[in-house]
């Protein structure tokens, strides 16, 4: 599924069953859609790969406090992690306001 080729499906899939299950694929186009699928392969998984770059560089500090909390306890579960990058948990905590003692 790309801007260039659409939502269709390339090769056709035939299920051979001969000593276990064999997956074949006859290819039912051109040579040069082969190039224009790795083309658009190859651009959806670099983007992936500049998104999933961009998301950490963007969450170091996070991420380094998170690799810290590991070393010390070896086992973290959500509480604590919400607790060290400020999650959803994390926050209510800081808005809800004090119970009134009286």
């Amino acid at each position: 599924m790309s801007d260039k080729l659409g939502p269709l499906m390339y090769g056709k899939r035939n299920e051979q069953v001969f000593l276990g299950k064999e997956i074949s694929q006859q290819r039912d186009f051109s040579e040069a859609t082969a190039q224009i699928i790795d083309q658009e392969v190859r651009a959806i998984v670099e983007k992936a790969e500049s998104t999933a770059t961009k998301i950490l560089s963007e969450n170091r500090a996070s991420l380094e406090k998170l690799a810290a909390a590991l070393l010390e306890k070896e086992v973290i579960d959500g509480r604590d992690i919400d607790g060290i990058i400020g999650g959803p948990e994390s926050d209510s905590k800081k808005t809800d306001p004090e119970p009134v003692k009286g």
